[in-house]
C-alpha cells in the first residue's frame, strides 16, 4: 500500500535516509517499506533509480517479486541499522570491516559499467564519463541503495552520526552543522515539540 505521508529526507545522508524509511512522526509507526510498491514508492522520492526503470521492473515482475524484494529491503535497513546504531558518535577504524561483509557481498553483484555519452550543443567539453547500470532482475533495485550506504561508511565521520533526541523518535541524521550542535532530526518535529515542552514546564514552574 502506498503511503500518502512522503517519506522522510532529513538525514543529509541517503544511507541514513534508508534507515529512516520506517518512522513514527506522530504515533502510529509507518514503514514506506511494508510492500513493493511501497519500496518503488522510496526509491522514486530518494531520486535512486530512473522513473522509466522503476516502470519497466513493475511492468515485468511476478506476481509477489518486488513484495518479496521490499522484504529483503527491510532485512537489509535494519542489519545496517544495528552496524551504524553501535559505532554512531565515535570514527570508524579498519576494525569494522568485517562488519561490513553483507553489504560487501550485495555490491559486488553490481552490473555497473562505464559510457561515455554527449554533453548538451555548445557544451564544452563534448563528452562526459558516465555511470550506468544493468537493471535484468528486481534485485539491482537493491544496487543503488548500497551504494548510498556504501557512501555512508565511507565519506561520513561516523563522530558525526546522531540520533535524534525526541524521546519517540527513531530517526538519525548526519551532522553537518557548524560545530555539530545538531540534536534533533528537524526543528519542525522533534525541535519544536522540545522547545514547547520546555515552555510548559517553565509556565508550571513559574505557577508553582
Amino acid at each position: 500500500m502506498t503511503q500518502t505521508l512522503p517519506a522522510f529526507f532529513l538525514a543529509d545522508a541517503t544511507g541514513l535516509d534508508f534507515l529512516n524509511s520506517v518512522a513514527t512522526p506522530v504515533e502510529t509507526p509507518i514503514d514506506w517499506l511494508e510492500d513493493g510498491e511501497g519500496l518503488l514508492g522510496w526509491l522514486h522520492q530518494a531520486r535512486l533509480v530512473p522513473d522509466d526503470v522503476l516502470h519497466d521492473i513493475q511492468e515485468r515482475a511476478i506476481p509477489g517479486e518486488l513484495d518479496r524484494l521490499a522484504a529483503q529491503a527491510r532485512a537489509l535497513r535494519e542489519w545496517f541499522r544495528s552496524f551504524v546504531r553501535e559505532r554512531k558518535g565515535r570514527p570508524l577504524t579498519p576494525d569494522d570491516l568485517a562488519g561490513l561483509e553483507p553489504l560487501n557481498e550485495l555490491l559486488r553483484r553490481d552490473e555497473g559499467y562505464g559510457e561515455i555519452v554527449a554533453q548538451p550543443s555548445g557544451n564544452v567539453p563534448a563528452f562526459t564519463f558516465s555511470r550506468r547500470r544493468r537493471w535484468n532482475s528486481p534485485e539491482a533495485l537493491l544496487l543503488p541503495i548500497a551504494e548510498a550506504m556504501a557512501r555512508l561508511v565511507c565519506n561520513e565521520d561516523f563522530s558525526h552520526v546522531k540520533a535524534c533526541e525526541g524521546p519517540t523518535c527513531t530517526l538519525l541524521f548526519a551532522d553537518h552543522t557548524r560545530g555539530h550542535a545538531r540534536r534533533w532530526c528537524s526543528m519542525a518535529f522533534c525541535g519544536n515539540r522540545a522547545k514547547q515542552a520546555a515552555h510548559r514546564r517553565r509556565q508550571k514552574e513559574t505557577g508553582a
